[in-house]
């Protein structure tokens, strides 16, 4: 299986974007006490699209395939546990 294929990158709504900037407003204001421009808000949340996104992506994707193993293992149990016993 290749790991590190080039998938699009990921992309968020205006809305979405929108959002994320407030968010990064309230962060500094509130844990700064700092104003952020307009400007830095994009630029923040351009960095965190470029190098933070992908990080998450793949843990997320990680962590579906370790649940997706343990629901097939969940499967595996559940199946030889619905066996009737043959012998009777």
């Amino acid at each position: 299986m290749k790991r590190g294929r080039n998938l699009p990158q990921i992309k968020l709504s205006d809305t979405q974007k929108d959002k994320l900037k407030d968010e990064i407003k309230a962060f500094y204001l509130d844990v700064r006490g700092e104003e952020i421009g307009m400007i830095e808000q994009l630029q923040l949340l351009q960095l965190f699209e470029e190098k933070m996104a992908p990080i998450i992506y793949n843990r997320a994707l990680d962590d579906t395939k370790k649940w997706f193993g343990q629901m097939m293992e969940n499967l595996d149990s559940d199946y030889y546990t619905l066996y009737k016993n043959e012998d009777s």
